[in-house]
Parts: structure tokens; sequence; C-alpha cells
């Protein structure tokens, strides 16, 4: 089975593909996003920026709203739950190079919900009319949206949140199938997706458990989206852009990696993280990503695994992770050559 679906427009942009990097904070750096690009992301959504902006001068703030070098369209997350400043928010990072904006109505972290932020906002339903109603207006570039099905399984309000976003004006809406108290526990459910996709004209797009290309297929099916967006999925697993793309072109899969093509992903990104980050941060985050990468790697165990990990989270200096990757990288059997190695000079 190929694809022949029209590719969504979302503003003047037409996506490349059906697939698309989902918004995860702490993940989805410029370094993530630009290799995910290069592996078949047909869009991706910068990290969540908060909307306050008395608190862009943090380290953190700046390194998220760092674009530098990315391909078009640069898509800003905007979080919050006051309209005014959502709405200011929106004009200052238009106005700093953001293409498109979307807004997050859809991360269940407590730190944002009791702000009254993200998915918690999905319980008020005027206030999400008036944020978006003055957030589009306050900007000529496309504004989207990122929600999930509701507040809790009681309040599955997704479909009266789509058409409120549609009256509004926003012009594309990210579904992830799971209500805020779900957090990421259980399984994701497509039904209030295909609901919302059967009742909208704009483009909708599925999140919530598209963890390979078949899945990803029998969500679009199941759906009618115009698109997937994958989150969790693409952690230590950037290769599953090609692998869906791929899987709806030609109906087969695609091969895995190959342990070259593997070690250049893995040494790219270990590089662009240090020097995106400095020496001391970098190493600190590489170490995140390598346990990612670590778990989707088809030639270890659990235990070994665990043992990798272990013994990578102990490397400080960007020379040794890398001449970690190179080892690890080595051969099918690097695993056993690693844990007989025993450690690597700090």
């Amino acid at each position: 089975m190929t694809s022949t679906t029209t590719l969504p427009t979302i503003g003047p942009y037409e996506l490349p593909n059906r697939v698309m990097l989902a918004p995860m904070a702490g993940v989805t750096d410029r370094p993530f996003r630009q290799l995910c690009r290069r592996l078949g992301a047909g869009w991706v959504v910068g990290e969540m920026v908060t909307a306050d902006p008395s608190l862009w001068h943090t380290r953190k703030s700046q390194l998220r709203m760092d674009h530098r070098g990315e391909p078009d369209p640069r898509v800003v997350q905007i979080a919050g739950g006051d309209a005014d400043m959502l709405a200011q928010a929106a004009r200052l990072n238009a106005e700093l190079g953001a293409q498109i904006i979307d807004i997050n109505m859809g991360c269940p972290a407590k730190k944002v919900c009791n702000k009254a932020a993200g998915s918690a906002l999905l319980r008020d339903e005027a206030l999400v009319a008036e944020i978006l109603d003055a957030v589009v207006a306050a900007v000529d570039i496309p504004v989207t949206l990122k929600i999930r099905t509701g507040w809790c399984a009681e309040s599955n309000n997704g479909l009266r949140i789509a058409q409120i976003a549609e009256s509004a004006g926003i012009q594309s809406l990210a579904v992830h199938g799971r209500h805020r108290q779900q957090r990421y526990t259980g399984q994701a459910e497509y039904d209030t997706i295909a609901e919302i996709k059967s009742h909208l004209s704009i483009p909708v797009i599925a999140n919530g458990d598209i963890t390979s290309a078949e899945k990803a297929a029998e969500v679009l099916a199941y759906t009618g989206a115009d698109a997937v967006m994958v989150g969790r999925g693409a952690q230590g697993n950037p290769w599953i852009f090609h692998q869906i793309n791929h899987y709806l072109q030609h109906g087969v899969r695609m091969a895995l990696p190959s342990l070259r093509e593997r070690h250049q992903v893995l040494h790219g990104h270990l590089k662009a993280l240090h020097e995106f980050y400095g020496t001391t941060m970098g190493v600190r985050i590489a170490r995140k990503h390598i346990g990612w990468y670590l778990n989707e790697d088809p030639r270890f165990t659990q235990p070994q695994q665990r043992a990798l990990k272990q013994q990578f989270n102990v490397l400080a200096s960007p020379e040794t992770q890398l001449d970690w990757i190179n080892d690890a990288m080595a051969a099918e059997d690097a695993a056993t050559r690693l844990l007989a190695k025993g450690s690597y000079a700090a």
C-alpha cells in the first residue's frame, strides 16, 4: 500500500511529508531538531517557551529560542494562561524570526498545569477561546495548537476545543490521544482524534504512541488525520521519520540503520550537543540521549544496556564520550568489548 494523500498545508507552508517531530521540553533542542529534519521529519517544533518575556533572559529560555541555521518554517511553541501575555509573546517571537506560533494546551506537567497553562486550560473553554482569539489577532503568521483529548475521562471535550480553535483561525491542530490525568500512562486512544478530524476542515495531526512505521500507517488510516506527530518514539530512534516515510510510500519496512550509520549519527549528535551547550552542560545532556540510543539498539540486552549506561554516565569530557561512541559502534559484540574494558579515562 502506498500513500497518495495530498500533503497538508499550514499557512503558506506545504509539509514535505506526513510525519512531524513533537515538541518535548528538554529533548527537542536545536541539535535534535536539526538531526530529525535530516532524517526525514517534515516538520519540527521547538521546545516550549514560557509566554512571560521577563523570563526570557535565562540561559534555558535563550537556548530554547535559538533557531539559527534551521530550515523554514521555524515553529516556536509558547505556553501560558493569560491571553494578553500570550499575544505579546507571539508578537515578540514573530519579531525574533518565528514563522509559526504553536500554542501549548497539551502539556500535562504539574508545574505547567499548576499555573493554569498547558492542558489545564482545557477545563476553561471560554479562556481557551479568549487566548486563541488574542494570539491569532496579534500576528500575521500562522498560529497552530496542540491539545489533549480533555482534562480527564469525564471531561473529554477535545471536539469542542477543536471547533473553538478552527473558529478562532487556528491553522492546524495536533491532538495527543490521552487526557491530562493519564499523563503518559496507558494507551493512547484515536477515536477522539478521528471524531475531531471528521468535523474540522483544517489539518489535524495525530499524536500519541507513534512508535513504529506500521503504527503510524494504522493511525493515519484509522483517524483520517493529515499527519502524525512523533514524540517519545523518536528518542533514541531519530531514524523513525525515514522509516515512516518509506513505509507510507512503499508499504514495506525499511532496513534498520547499519552500524556505520548509527556511528555517524551518534557521533554527530554528541558533537552538536557539545558545541551547542558547551562542554559541561553538553556532556551532561548527552547522557540521557545515549541512554535512549542504547534502549533502542537491538545488539544489547537490557542488563547490558544498564551496564553500558552506567559506564557512559561517568565520562566527564567530550573527548571520552566520543571515544566511547567510537568503540560502541565498532562491532556487533561491542557490549562484550566495552564491558571487558571496564572504564574510560574521565
